[in-house]
């Protein structure tokens, strides 16, 4: 049995039923969201939508960098969007640690030297997330008529606060 059999056997499931074939790639509902990694979050299902109605976009932290700059002007333009949600969550490995306590944490995992890595941490979420948003609202290739809004994700709760 291969390291992967166990989720290919699950995507075999998951293809016995697949109704998106064929799909224009479209958001549906007109919504981008960018958000952290983290596994306790359900883009779609936090918010109500399903498959084909929103452009996700993820990294540690759920920071706009220029890759996620770069996945909204392209959604804007090409897939429909019309409302961007930045979507940073609570308890939140990224903005619970220093740089260093990651470096630690990552040397002793891989056994090797982390130090030179950087890890981007959030000192200030909900100053982060003002400075996210603005970046988006002021990027001059993302219109002013593309609804941008600065959300906070409770992994407790499941509630998301508008706080921009």
């Amino acid at each position: 049995m291969g390291d992967f059999d166990d989720l290919l056997a699950a995507n075999k499931e998951f293809a016995s039923d697949f109704r998106l074939g064929g799909f224009d790639g479209v958001a549906h509902a007109g919504v981008a969201i960018v958000t952290c990694m983290d596994s306790r979050i359900e883009p779609l299902r936090m918010l109500g939508l399903k498959a084909g109605d929103a452009k996700i976009f993820r990294n540690p932290g759920g920071r706009i960098t220029p890759q996620a700059l770069e996945a909204l002007v392209l959604g804007v333009h090409m897939l429909g969007v019309n409302r961007i949600l930045v979507v940073p969550h609570t308890r939140c490995a990224v903005a619970s640690h220093s740089e260093q306590e990651l470096r630690d944490l990552v040397s002793a995992s891989a056994g090797v030297d982390a130090s030179w890595q950087q890890f981007h941490v959030v000192e200030d979420q909900i100053a982060s997330l003002a400075e996210d948003v603005q970046m988006v609202r002021s990027h001059p290739l993302i219109p002013g008529t593309t609804e941008v809004g600065g959300f906070l994700y409770d992994v407790d709760t499941g509630l998301i606060d508008q706080k921009f």
